[in-house]
């Protein structure tokens, strides 16, 4: 149940918010009288359900981590829109409970939400989960996010190993830099086995369309892909059709591996309480806020889903000898020379962009070997 109806009308939101307002006014003590019970407020906001088997479950998960840090209290809302409603959520949370640090989870969240509230409230910390600040944004806001494409990688190790046609579907939400990045990064991964697979990507055009995604499923299984993998809010429409149709599959953002015990390879997880346990502390500590925030699997941002029952001992050898190597930060995923698939050179012979390359923030293309369009 969502805490708060954004059918109410914008005088009654008002009132309430004025309400706050006026205990604000009492300066120090309104303050100490209202906030002395809790060292420090955190808000939690979600573009969907928590328990979506995906994206939101995944922040949920950290969320839940930080309720046990001593002196946090954490207030959350799901199902919160990429409208001005989500900057009533987070007044509400400033102004009723007194937050000093909000999680806004969502990529649409940030321009122009989370930077209007970011100016309204100076001594308020908004940590956005996407690569969207840079200089010249308000300093405090910090952008956190995982190099979660080393997972993808290895994902395409997996699924190239199962894979009897060499046809991979991935199906996406939005050609934004963060997807492209990780259908090129499961392509290149599946193609360090056998350069000639193939991945093919739908577009659904939103981060949750169940129809959209199941229809997509099955589009690319009548393709003849029989790995499916994906990057959209909740994977779960998507691996139960596989599991169904008796395809593999590969999840994302959290385990799925309960809906498809049989065709669930692996998957990309996020382990979002790193980042979160340390902006909590930074914050309680009084710390700048970090602006630029990123960590792979050996800072521990991201994880693998363990391996299916249908994983070989060679494709296990294979992936854990990869992973071994991005632990120790010895592995390069984009390492030229690399061709988009329209034929242009993207990456040229010889170089290699690092994770911490701000060139890979910015990817707009598609790698050799995928069929699709960005």
């Amino acid at each position: 149940m969502s805490k708060f109806d954004f059918s109410v009308p914008r005088r009654t939101f008002l009132k309430t918010v004025g309400a706050a307002t006026a205990m604000t006014a009492l300066g120090p003590l309104g303050s100490k009288l209202a906030f002395a019970a809790d060292k420090l407020t955190v808000g939690v906001i979600y573009v969907g359900p928590r328990g979506d088997f995906g994206y939101n479950q995944s922040h949920a998960q950290a969320a839940a981590n930080i309720k046990k840090m001593p002196g946090v209290k954490v207030v959350e809302e799901e199902k919160v829109p990429e409208t001005v409603a989500v900057q009533k959520v987070m007044e509400s949370m400033i102004q009723q409970d007194g937050a000093k640090l909000i999680f806004a989870t969502s990529y649409g969240y940030f321009d122009p939400h989370v930077l209007k509230m970011a100016e309204k409230y100076p001594d308020v910390r908004f940590a956005h989960c996407g690569g969207l600040w840079s200089e010249g944004k308000p300093k405090n806001v910090g952008s956190f996010f995982g190099y979660i494409d080393e997972c993808e990688y290895l994902s395409g190790i997996v699924a190239e190993h199962a894979s009897k046609t060499k046809k991979l579907g991935f199906i996406a939400a939005k050609p934004i830099p963060q997807v492209l990045r990780n259908i090129n990064s499961f392509t290149l991964g599946a193609q360090s086995i056998d350069p000639a697979i193939t991945t093919h990507v739908i577009f659904t055009g939103d981060w949750s369309l169940p129809v959209k995604e199941a229809e997509a499923a099955n589009s690319l299984i009548d393709q003849g892909c029989d790995v499916l993998t994906c990057h959209v809010d909740g994977p779960k429409v998507i691996v139960e059709t596989a599991e169904k149709r008796g395809v593999y599959s590969c999840g994302y953002h959290a385990s799925q591996a309960a809906l498809a015990p049989k065709g669930y390879l692996t998957g990309a997880e996020w382990d979002w309480t790193t980042p979160y346990k340390l902006l909590v502390s930074d914050t309680e500590a009084g710390k700048p806020m970090i602006n630029f925030l990123r960590g792979g699997l050996k800072e521990g941002f991201v994880k693998m889903s363990p391996y299916g029952a249908a994983v070989t001992a060679k494709a296990k050898a294979k992936a854990d000898g990869v992973k071994a190597k991005m632990l120790k930060g010895d592995y390069v995923i984009f390492k030229g020379p690399i061709k988009d698939n329209a034929g242009n050179t993207v990456i040229a012979a010889g170089v290699s962009l690092g994770q911490q390359d701000m060139v890979l923030e910015q990817m707009n293309y598609l790698v050799a070997g995928v069929v699709g369009k960005a």
